[in-house]
């Protein structure tokens, strides 16, 4: 995965905000001795309107942290951090050397009113790097900052193991700004669905 320095800052700052919610002041409302974090990884396959309706597959990683010692009225409320690469199985009707890779953090919000299945919804940002053709070049490469909207839900499958289905909705800003090209300037808005399974460190037992 060609990820830039960039993605270091985002890593930073994932870390260093699940640290300050780790030391949060606050009344537990649940019996929980574990920190809540959990790790997954899942198969994805997303369409690049741009470049016709074809698909591409690849693998996403992702980690969430929910923080336990906080007010009621922020229960849910966490940090989520994702990496994704697609780069195979590319259908027949678009472009060969089409690709993207992204890694992105953002605030996730998780409704856990069910002790076995949790809807969510989550907003990041990021950075990511993309490949296509141009009407000069046979492979641009391109790298750009973007904002990403998702929803889902997640289900237990046993203690510690859940599986998700996720969909994603990108924004890549000023997308096409390149010299040497008849693309008019825009914005690209790949859009997709995850599905893959997660490991919970930490057990949740609410009363």
């Amino acid at each position: 995965m060609r990820l830039k320095p960039h993605l270091k800052l985002v890593l930073a700052v994932f870390l260093v905000c699940t640290a300050s919610s780790a030391l949060a002041q606050a009344a537990p409302s649940a019996d929980e001795t574990n920190t809540p974090f959990s790790v997954g990884l899942g198969f994805s396959g997303f369409t690049f309107p741009s470049f016709g309706t074809g698909h591409i597959l690849g693998a996403t990683l992702w980690a969430k942290y929910t923080p336990i010692r906080i007010p009621w009225i922020l229960h849910g409320i966490g940090l989520e951090g994702e990496a994704r690469d697609l780069n195979f199985g590319r259908s027949s009707n678009l472009l060969p050397v089409v690709r993207s890779d992204i890694a992105a953090i953002g605030p996730v919000y998780t409704w856990q009113h069910y002790r076995d299945v949790h809807p969510y919804a989550r907003a990041q940002i990021g950075y990511g790097n993309a490949d296509y053709p141009t009407t000069v070049h046979p492979r641009y490469h391109q790298s750009r900052t973007l904002t990403c909207a998702g929803a889902g839900v997640e289900y237990r499958v046993s203690r510690s193991v859940w599986v998700r289905a996720d969909y994603e909705y990108q924004f890549w800003a000023d997308f096409f700004k390149h010299p040497g090209t008849t693309i008019p300037p825009g914005q690209w808005h790949p859009q997709g669905f995850t599905v893959g399974a997660m490991y919970h460190i930490g057990s949740r037992h609410s009363h």
